[in-house]
């Protein structure tokens, strides 16, 4: 599909007809049915992680929106270095990403740990 519309804005003279993460609206009744391998490690308090080395896993519940969407996108890139934050961003699309983002950043630091956190 990205390939589609690179050749389309090409053949356009070069208008734009993709969406950025920027441009899309956030969904947090949607992202409730993408979290469930978020819940995994960040719902537990003080949880650890021992693959691929141990790692003390941040509670993302009231975290600023903008700061996850960069951080779950450069996990997508491969710039941020961590096997199993890669193997879960790079099967997120933009608007994955924006919703997700959205949803945690509405909890707050006394949000009460559940499933949906």
């Amino acid at each position: 599909m990205k390939k589609f519309l690179t050749m389309m804005a090409l053949a356009l003279g070069g208008t734009s007809l993709t969406l950025h993460a920027a441009e899309l609206t956030p969904n947090i009744e949607a992202a409730k049915g993408k979290v469930a391998m978020c819940i995994g490690c960040h719902g537990i308090p003080d949880y650890r992680t021992a693959f691929p080395e141990v790692y003390h896993v941040p509670r993302i519940g009231g975290q600023n929106a903008k700061y996850i969407e960069n951080a779950l996108n450069e996990y997508k890139k491969g710039d941020r270095k961590f096997q199993s934050m890669h193997a879960i961003a790079a099967t997120l699309s933009d608007q994955d990403i924006v919703d997700i983002a959205a949803y945690y950043a509405a909890q707050s630091a006394s949000t009460p740990v559940n499933p949906q956190k």
